[in-house]
């Protein structure tokens, strides 16, 4: 792993993703020389086997995949799965205590997540309606931990795959205290976490900043994906950051997210909330593929890259023209890379005149 100065035009916080990576891809595409070896530490949580509320199929697949992946990134891994509240929160205040003299915290989780009252919380398997009477004992709030390691750790980064819809039953409301005021329930998920943009309040170690990635945008939730498979959130992480070869990760996680707006055909998209005042990479370079496969690698990253820097207006053009004509996605941004992307706003109009090859597929 490693950390490389940046210039002052991107110390600033993004809470954008479209900002964010932009800055990002134009500073840097390879590992630069004399990046400093760092350590990082990782928790991996798996929320699959809930006792009263709807099971996910998949979060515990999700991360034995993701801790044997971040092992051979060169992360000290833990992987935990189906923790009950006592024991979700003991396995985070002992990676916080393990954390400390670190150089990089990283935490995965993928399971049940909330928000009310402007606060997200983690759910625990053992959480039932009662939970919501004294949400901050019976579930986990999320701010604490960034907190806590942001008081001994340069970097946070938190990975989310929880914008899932709200497990308990519509119009429930939740209680941070028994004598506290009720707040509703989010039906979207994860919110952005507010304390993921702040740095003026650094401790005397020097805090480099934050990362927190959604599995989707705020207020939209996020599907599990086939039963015994992967989260696709959980699928493009594992494509994508064991394959860094380099690539700062700001750039790694532009592929993420695109690789989820592929394979989901649009209905979603992840997002990114950073603070990060260093351009970061981690990992080391696994042997490139060749022949065609290097090809068809070295293509498809390219594509997500483009992808990525597209305007939202241009993005729906594309996407219609994808529903009305029935042409796959990755196909229909494949030729529009190929022929520029100002081709886009013509789209619909060129399909149909058949002036621009018609991808197959």
């Amino acid at each position: 792993m490693g950390l490389v100065e940046g210039s002052n035009h991107h110390l600033s916080a993004r809470a954008c993703l479209t900002v964010f990576v932009a800055g990002l891809l134009c500073l840097v595409a390879t590992l630069a020389k004399g990046a400093e070896n760092l350590k990082g530490v990782a928790l991996i949580v798996g929320q699959s086997a809930y006792e009263h509320i709807a099971t996910l199929p998949n979060p515990a697949n999700d991360a034995r995949d993701m801790a044997k992946m971040l092992t051979d990134l060169g992360f000290d891994a833990r992987s935990v799965t189906d923790r009950d509240a006592a024991k979700l929160k003991r396995d985070l205040e002992r990676f916080v205590e393990d954390a400390e003299g670190a150089d990089v915290a990283f935490i995965y989780y993928s399971g049940h997540g909330i928000e009310a009252g402007g606060v997200n919380y983690l759910v625990p398997v053992d959480a039932d309606m009662s939970s919501l009477k004294d949400a901050d004992n019976a579930l986990v709030p999320i701010s604490a931990v960034m907190d806590d390691l942001k008081k001994t750790v340069p970097v946070t980064i938190m990975l989310l795959d929880a914008c899932r819809t709200n497990p308990f039953p519509p119009g429930a409301e939740l209680r941070r205290a028994p004598t506290a005021s009720a707040s509703p329930i989010g039906a979207g998920g994860l919110e952005p976490l507010r304390g993921a943009k702040a740095l003026g309040s650094a401790p005397a170690t020097e805090n480099l900043g934050t990362v927190v990635g959604f599995a989707a945008e705020p207020g939209r939730p996020a599907l599990d994906g086939a039963a015994g498979e992967n989260s696709p959130y959980a699928a493009a992480l594992l494509r994508h950051l064991a394959a860094m070869k380099g690539t700062e990760f700001g750039s790694v996680m532009r592929m993420v997210t695109e690789e989820v707006y592929l394979d989901t055909k649009a209905r979603q998209r992840p997002w990114v909330n950073e603070s990060l005042r260093r351009l970061l990479y981690f990992g080391v370079a696994p042997q490139e593929p060749t022949g065609d496969d290097g090809l068809i690698t070295g293509e498809r990253r390219q594509l997500l890259l483009t992808i990525a820097d597209l305007p939202d207006p241009k993005r729906s053009q594309v996407e219609l023209a994808s529903q009305q004509d029935g042409v796959p996605l990755d196909a229909l941004y494949g030729v529009l890379k190929a022929l520029g992307t100002e081709k886009i706003p013509e789209v619909q109009r060129t399909w149909k005149s058949s002036s621009m090859p018609r991808p197959s597929g």
